[in-house]
């Protein structure tokens, strides 16, 4: 074992250095010939200026023989650091740093030859000199620095030019400079067209009057009608306000900056993301990015270690969770997916998203119901997957209450069926997406989750000590979620399609609140929760992880703040109607039970718990009980079993 891992780490390292290696096409052929033009110049230029004629003449025989040695070494030594993975286009100041490591390096080289001539029967005396030497190092910086910096400000002048000739929407950008820096250069490249950039706002007054990239900081981000009316009085018409991730902070007051820019017709849109590797994309603003604390991030390293190479199903995931947990699996290098969905506009829909990516992953969709156990546990044990995410699940609290019997055969029978399918298969981990509202339920919905946040335990203590097929502890844990904003149902779409129909906003009960989280805060919570799980450093009993969401919002403070960001007045221009709470509805969520201990998890923004679950023979009794419950359609009958598998149910079946 030994030796093959070792093998392995020696067959990575060669990998590595092989993907360092350039590429030689004829552009990096020529770039490589012009340095050592360069380095030969350097090399018998700081001869001519260290000794004249009379001492290059004394020299010149060793010269001839040890000039083409040291060019032909300096050729290697280029390449191996790194000079030929850019283009002379793109140099910045890592190409630069690059070029002194060479050059510092031929410089010790050339000192280290200087002393091994030095031998009587070579050439006796220093070859090169001290003097020599440094004259070199800083000759050789200039020579292969200068070109690269100097055909950069050519096509930089260049770009400025053709920026300024063709027809590109003028735009502010509000932001901080380091981020507006970034979309600067993304224009002058042309990886973004259409617009140009004529002023930043930062939100930092301190920033005002520093100039990058030619651009001047104008002020803060509330001065956008300032310095609109500036441009104006210059004959410049302002069309674009774009804001950069900075400028959707609360301290940077968004919702003022996006008040102004509607009073004077301006488009408005926001730059999403600037982490490495990602396009540089506009998108419209979401009132969502206004509305939540600074966004919980997990670390995407340990993500990809817990996806990567993996088989995973996610059920339910045409839905809006399941759909972004999809697509976050195939961005952490899964290396298959099998979407599960009853749904066949939604399947077809996430199949196409997901097609689009042109991934390495290989994809595929079946329509299943999990309700369905057959079906379920034939699908499972032709894909044999590692991890299975379930997604699928009824979700409105009021359609729930309503049609009782079916929320009980899809969240918990479903529930259960994928769970025990999982098991079977050898999968390392079964992730349950679960809610708040499985917490002292009111509901049925909140009834049947917590309900198979119980099974899942219960099966999660019961198989303890079994490995699964990759040599680890089989996993079977929840995630609760509080609500999603974007996702279907949730209240900040429907505030928005009411404002935009002209009101009433209608909401119900004045002191109610909830806690939010971002789409994809709720999936990488899931990922992150599951490398937890898996690696295994949790205490006995640890199943549930919650997202640390901050405080809660106030609904009526929510549907006020939306209204204002419309540029409309609240109670004056949209009403606000309160029409009561409906049944199954608290007030107030609550994210861990009473008899449950929290945990940290070691990851931020990520909180555990753990409590006792009844035993695997109590559940499968109660769960005999709901079935004969529902085949005689007998309401009463199954909230008396839910309020006897979860005491705190307070649930009425009226």
């Amino acid at each position: 074992m030994a030796a093959g891992g070792g093998s392995r780490r020696k067959t990575g390292a060669l990998a590595r250095f092989s993907r360092s290696l350039p590429r030689f096409t004829a552009p990096t052929t020529f770039v490589l010939l012009h340095d050592l033009v360069m380095t030969a110049i350097a090399v018998l230029a700081a001869f001519y200026i260290r000794f004249e004629q009379a001492g290059i003449v004394a020299r010149l025989d060793y010269l001839w023989v040890v000039l083409p040695l040291f060019v032909a070494y300096a050729g290697v030594i280029y390449v191996l650091s790194q000079l030929y993975r850019s283009k002379w286009r793109f140099a910045s100041l890592p190409d630069l740093v690059y070029i002194f490591r060479a050059a510092l390096i031929l410089a010790v080289s050339m000192l280290a030859l200087d002393y091994i001539l030095l031998a009587s029967y070579l050439y006796g005396d220093f070859f090169f000199g001290k003097i020599t030497i440094v004259l070199y190092f800083c000759l050789q910086i200039l020579l292969l620095g200068g070109p690269r910096i100097a055909y950069r400000y050519i096509r930089y002048a260049r770009s400025r030019q053709q920026i300024g000739q063709a027809e590109r929407a003028p735009a502010l950008l509000l932001g901080t400079p380091a981020e507006a820096e970034v979309l600067l250069r993304s224009i002058e490249n042309g990886a973004v067209g259409r617009i140009r950039a004529s002023g930043i706002l930062s939100p930092v007054a301190a920033d005002t009057g520093l100039v990058l990239r030619g651009v001047e900081v104008l002020g803060t981000t509330t001065d956008v009608e300032r310095a609109v009316a500036e441009f104006e009085a210059r004959g410049i018409r302002v069309a674009r306000l774009i804001l950069l991730p900075s400028a959707l902070a609360a301290d940077a007051r968004p919702e003022e900056a996006l008040m102004q820019a509607r009073r004077l017709g301006i488009v408005v849109s926001r730059l999403p993301t600037l982490e490495p590797g990602e396009p540089v994309r506009f998108a419209p603003i979401d009132v969502e990015d206004l509305l939540l604390r600074p966004s919980v991030s997990i670390d995407h390293d340990s993500a990809l270690r817990v996806v990567a190479g993996k088989s995973v199903i996610v059920t339910g995931g045409g839905g809006s969770i399941g759909s972004e947990l999809c697509q976050r699996v195939v961005s952490f290098g899964a290396a298959r997916l099998l979407v599960v969905e009853n749904s066949e506009p939604a399947l077809h829909a996430i199949m196409e998203s997901l097609a689009a990516r042109q991934s390495h992953c290989a994809i595929s969709g079946r329509i299943a119901d999990v309700r369905d156990r057959d079906r379920i546990h034939r699908l499972f044990a032709q894909f044999e997957p590692d991890l299975v995410f379930h997604a699928a699940a009824l979700k409105h609290v009021p359609i729930v209450e309503l049609d009782w019997a079916e929320g009980v055969k899809t969240n918990v029978f479903g529930t259960i069926n994928v769970a025990d399918a999982a098991h079977i298969v050898g999968a390392e981990s079964m992730i349950l997406i679960s809610t708040d509202k499985a917490i002292e339920p009111l509901s049925m919905l909140g009834a049947t989750k917590r309900f198979a946040e119980l099974y899942c335990q219960a099966l999660d203590a019961e198989f303890a000590a079994r490995p699964a097929r990759h040599g680890g502890r089989a996993r079977m844990i929840a995630v609760r979620f509080g609500n999603v904003l974007g996702s279907n149902g949730s209240v900040v779409p429907k505030f928005k399609a009411q404002i935009e129909a002209g009101g009433p906003v209608t909401l119900t009960h004045p002191d109610m609140v909830r806690y939010f989280m971002t789409i994809r805060e709720a999936c990488d919570l899931v990922v992150a929760a599951t490398g937890h799980a898996i690696a295994g450093r949790e205490p006995e009993g640890l199943s549930v992880y919650v997202l640390n969401m901050g405080q809660p919002v106030r609904i009526a403070d929510l549907a006020e703040h939306m209204i204002r960001l419309h540029g409309l007045e609240p109670n004056v221009d949209i009403d606000i109607v309160f029409t009561g709470v409906r049944p199954g509805e608290r007030i107030e969520e609550i994210l861990f039970a009473r008899d449950e201990q929290h945990l940290e998890t070691g990851i931020p923004g990520i909180v555990a718990a753990t409590s006792g679950a009844p035993a695997m023979e109590s559940l499968r009794r109660w769960l005999a009980a709901l079935r004969e419950a529902i085949a005689h359609d007998d309401r009463a009958a199954v909230y008396r079993t839910l309020a006897a598998a979860v005491p705190d149910f307070r649930g009425k079946a009226a």
